[in-house]
């Protein structure tokens, strides 16, 4: 059924077997108690799974979710209750149980009135869930393949490609009545070499809101197969990483990941409203180099974390969050905007129908700057260079530790030997300020990420282009 749905809120109350009166009398009863504000969200989603290992298809899996989630607000408050059984009985039950945050007269009638979408940020000749079984077998094969017969150091590769379809609904309490159609595509590739007894681990993928000619026309299996057995057997050789304060560069793209965590969730509004966030009192003033600027942009053709509305039917916009230095924006959802007194963003995002939207980032990403990427890397006598991320921890104070799972020594302008198991430890303002070249080759990293935040994960990409930031700590493990 999903296949032949359109960005049309009756195609999923077809096949949810609901009315467009059932909607406004959910709401309705959601609000039976008081409240300011009440929101239905509906969801049908299919996900399938193929993994590769040990040279067999170890797992395929197939799954299908249809539920409600309801939300009341009355001033800060929130009720939120959400069910997978679509019988009025039950939906109107977890209404009630939404409702029961609201101790005043119920004063609003619900009446929804359609909004039909006049954009598509990602159109697609086929949606992925119909194509059909032997496509992702082919396409997890030549990842595998192209790993496994890269080097014969590599020991060990694991490919896994899953796609989804996600039709929602939302409606509220204001009359809004919109719904969306999103497509997702997704393969990674693990490789593992081994050399004198160490081994070494490689990642690569690729994919977005895409369908299956993605992987024809702008990015191969094997090329996502080849390049993580690269890094694993790269990292063999790799030396012991550099320790101390030292300038850094910045790989592009891939890099944005530390702009992402290290930046983006302090500037989510539920954070700045909740003084939480080290820039809850910074707007307007200087945060970083004046050579710095921004976005987090959700309305970026076929990229992962983009959507033509978010989770609360608002339409999603570009946002600029720091300009030229300084603090111009944040990311906002209903809730926060309401307390905040500010416009919505379209920022609104949940995991699932059980799940309660928060203000979240989409495709965060410094802007491109003015300096050829070679002029960088020249400019540093005795550096390190920042390839590859595995991850990293934020606090709400803005210290942060990332790990760097490839990076290269800089000697005399050049890049030199590879690097395993290094640490960059800083402050992000102290950071932020301390950006002094910024390139003019932006990119992305892999359209393959997934954000965490209060127990939920929702896709997101980001990026950056070459960055030169004069001073930061480097660690890691000593020889």
């Amino acid at each position: 059924m999903i296949k032949d749905m359109k960005n049309s809120p009756n195609s999923l109350l077809e096949y949810s077997r609901l009315s467009q009166k059932n909607l406004e009398q959910a709401l309705q009863t959601a609000l039976s108690r008081g409240g300011d504000f009440s929101e239905l969200y509906l969801e049908y989603a299919s996900y399938k799974l193929v993994h590769m290992e040990e040279d067999i298809i170890k797992e395929t899996t197939e799954s299908i979710s249809l539920g409600m989630g309801i939300r009341v607000i009355d001033g800060e408050k929130t009720g939120y209750g959400y069910t997978s059984d679509l019988a009025m009985d039950k939906i109107l039950k977890t209404a009630q149980t939404a409702a029961a945050i609201a101790s005043n007269s119920p004063n609003k009638t619900v009446r929804l009135r359609s909004m039909p979408l006049k954009h598509n940020f990602y159109p697609i000749k086929m949606a992925p869930d119909r194509e059909p079984f032997r496509k992702r077998i082919q396409i997890v094969k030549e990842a595998y393949a192209a790993a496994q017969n890269f080097h014969k150091n590599i020991m060990k590769v694991n490919v896994t490609l899953a796609d989804s379809v996600q039709t929602i609904l939302v409606a509220n309490s204001n009359g809004l009545y919109i719904s969306d159609t999103r497509p997702m595509v997704k393969l990674v590739c693990k490789a593992i070499a081994e050399k004198n007894g160490v081994r070494e681990y490689g990642f690569s993928g690729g994919g977005g809101r895409v369908g299956y000619d993605y992987f024809s026309h702008e990015q191969s299996p094997r090329e996502i197969g080849r390049e993580a057995a690269e890094e694993a057997v790269l990292l063999c050789d790799a030396v012991a990483p550099p320790a101390g304060e030292m300038p850094v560069v910045l790989t592009p793209g891939h890099s944005g990941v530390l702009v992402h965590e290290a930046v983006g969730h302090l500037l989510e509004a539920d954070f700045n409203r909740k003084k939480t966030s080290v820039f809850w009192n910074k707007m307007g003033r200087l945060v970083a180099h004046p050579q710095v600027t921004i976005y987090d942009d959700p309305t970026i053709p076929y990229f992962r974390g983009s959507y033509n509305i978010d989770d609360e039917g608002t339409i999603p916009q570009k946002i600029l969050l720091i300009n030229r230095g300084i603090l111009s924006g944040l990311l906002q959802d209903r809730l926060s905007a309401r307390i905040m007194g500010s416009s919505l963003t379209g920022h609104g995002r949940r995991q699932d129908y059980s799940s309660i939207p928060f203000p979240r980032m989409s495709n965060t990403y410094i802007d491109k700057g003015e300096y050829d990427p070679e002029e960088i890397v020249k400019s540093v006598k005795k550096g390190f260079y920042a390839s590859k991320f595995q991850g990293g921890q934020v606090e709400d104070s803005g210290k942060f530790t990332f790990s760097v799972s490839l990076g290269y020594l800089i000697e005399n302008g050049r890049i030199t030997s590879p690097v395993k198991q290094a640490t960059l430890i800083g402050n992000n303002i102290q950071t932020l300020a301390s950006i002094e070249m910024v390139g003019s080759d932006l990119k992305f990293g892999f359209q393959t990420g997934t954000c965490g935040k209060e127990g939920q994960s929702v896709p997101v990409s980001d990026g950056c282009p070459t960055l030169k930031i004069s001073r930061m700590t480097v660690g890691g493990r000593q020889g």
